[in-house]
């Protein structure tokens, strides 16, 4: 059932975008009870297969044009330049900010240690696809002269002040539609957003980094490779 519904997509006989008929239409086309249906279509919404819009109907999701895998520690700018794009940046906000308590959590920062924000929303061909929040402990760049590459966050880091990220531990989440960032990133209301947590560390294993990145998840898609041990 589920291999039908996948085979008619790769075939092209769904295309991405297209709404699917009626249950009761969709469950006789290929022969099965619409419970079986149901069950079938869970399945199907749960790998971002189809989209469902409530009081409109269920689509097929476009196909995300950017993915990779989240093992590896990459850039945004190096991302986007991946699948043939141009990288863009559109600053939003800069500037030191009192730590909030995850922020303290997260960087190991002493109670009054406060951090430097940056705020941008990074585009593809102009398109924006990521609206991206970076903090770092202020004590480590200066203060507020911080002047980092807008495009790249670790490169600044690396050059400016001599830091060089070694690794990251990253979580992934999903939400709903956000008054504010799926807006920004001009994401549909039935579309949700996938976000990436990582805190960055150095050689020493001191927390330098601590990044939360919005995608636009009918753009972005992430993978995990993973292997068997013996």
């Amino acid at each position: 059932m589920i291999e039908q519904i996948k085979t008619k997509i790769n075939e092209g006989e769904l295309e991405a975008g297209e709404r699917l008929p009626s249950e009761m239409e969709l469950a006789k086309q290929l022969n099965v009870s619409r419970n079986t249906l149901r069950e079938a279509l869970r399945i199907l919404e749960e790998e971002n297969v189809i989209i469902r819009r409530h009081g409109i109907g269920t689509f097929i999701n476009k196909k995300p044009v950017f993915s990779g895998g989240i093992e590896e520690l990459f850039s945004i700018t190096d991302f986007i330049k991946r699948e043939g794009k141009e990288p863009g940046t559109e600053l939003l906000f800069h500037g030191a900010k009192q730590a909030l308590s995850e922020d303290k959590m997260e960087l190991q920062l002493s109670t009054d240690e406060n951090v430097y924000l940056v705020k941008r929303v990074r585009t593809a061909d102009s398109e924006p696809l990521v609206y991206c929040i970076d903090k770092i402990p202020l004590s480590l760049v200066g203060g507020e002269d911080f002047h980092f590459n807008q495009q790249s966050m670790l490169q600044s880091l690396q050059e400016e002040k001599g830091i060089t990220i070694s690794y990251a531990k990253a979580e992934i989440k999903t939400i709903g539609y956000h008054d504010e960032i799926s807006k920004i990133l001009n994401s549909d209301k039935n579309q949700p957003l996938l976000i990436l947590k990582q805190i960055h560390y150095d050689l020493h294993d001191k927390p330098i980094l601590y990044s939360i990145n919005f995608f636009r998840s009918d753009q972005v898609s992430f993978s995990v490779f993973r292997k068997r041990l013996f």
